[in-house]
């Protein structure tokens, strides 16, 4: 049955595009929706709640970056795989989809087999995410993967904090091991999955967003290697 399939939102302005991703997800065993702009893609988001979502950057009305950012604040959507795609390939076009909550981005044009193992991949990392404890206590945060939601104790009352899904589960992963010394691609591979294709400069990304907000005494820098969560045993 198609409801049984894994349900992908393609959010794109371009008919062509959204016609041959359409086309060639459906054959791989995806259930889709379309919307023309990111407006529109946020209301088919929220009504269909989607297993994975695909961006274009450049639209009318809305456009894939602040819609991604609008996404990520919702707290049914937050934890909704994202994937851009886009036209656009500055390296600066890279790291601001990754600022707003992006999982995986993609220039254009794209190799269809290499989408469509992408996309495959936030399918089964969203699906084994569900396996983990649903409330890690490490230090004084609580880490509540149901709601992705961190706690953090200051002056003796819990601070909210939420994050977007890779932020959080990068930071889950490092609580979950304190002490342990991982490469970026260790965090990559267990973080995000071998079978995704992201760049180092990914984890750097994320590991100073939650910084932001818990503060650098957490996510520790090790010098050339890569990173740890403190242990304070």
């Amino acid at each position: 049955m198609d409801q049984d399939k894994p349900h992908v939102l393609i959010v794109d302005d371009e008919e062509d595009i959204v016609d041959l991703l359409s086309y060639n997800l459906k054959k791989a065993g995806f259930r889709i929706s379309t919307a023309a702009d990111g407006k529109e893609g946020i209301e088919r988001a929220q009504a269909d709640q989607p297993d994975v979502i695909i961006l274009d950057i450049m639209m009318p009305r809305m456009d894939g970056l602040e819609a991604c950012r609008r996404i990520r604040a919702d707290a049914v959507l937050r934890s909704t795989p994202i994937l851009i795609l886009t036209a656009r390939s500055e390296e600066q076009d890279h790291v601001e989809s990754l600022d707003v909550g992006a999982d995986i981005y993609l220039p254009k044009p794209i190799s269809i087999p290499v989408l469509i193992s992408q996309t495959k991949a936030l399918v089964r990392q969203s699906e084994r995410s569900k396996e983990l404890p649903e409330v890690l206590y490490v230090q004084d945060l609580r880490v509540d993967r149901d709601r992705y939601l961190v706690y953090q104790v200051v002056d003796g009352s819990d601070v909210e904090h939420r994050f977007p899904r890779k932020e959080f589960e990068l930071l889950q992963y490092l609580a979950s091991h304190p002490g342990k010394v991982f490469s970026r691609q260790d965090l990559l591979d267990e973080v995000w999955g071998k079978d995704v294709f992201v760049v180092d400069r990914t984890v750097d990304v994320h590991v100073r967003k939650i910084r932001e907000k818990l503060g650098n005494d957490y996510v520790q820098t090790v010098k050339g290697v890569g990173y740890k969560f403190r242990d304070k045993s």
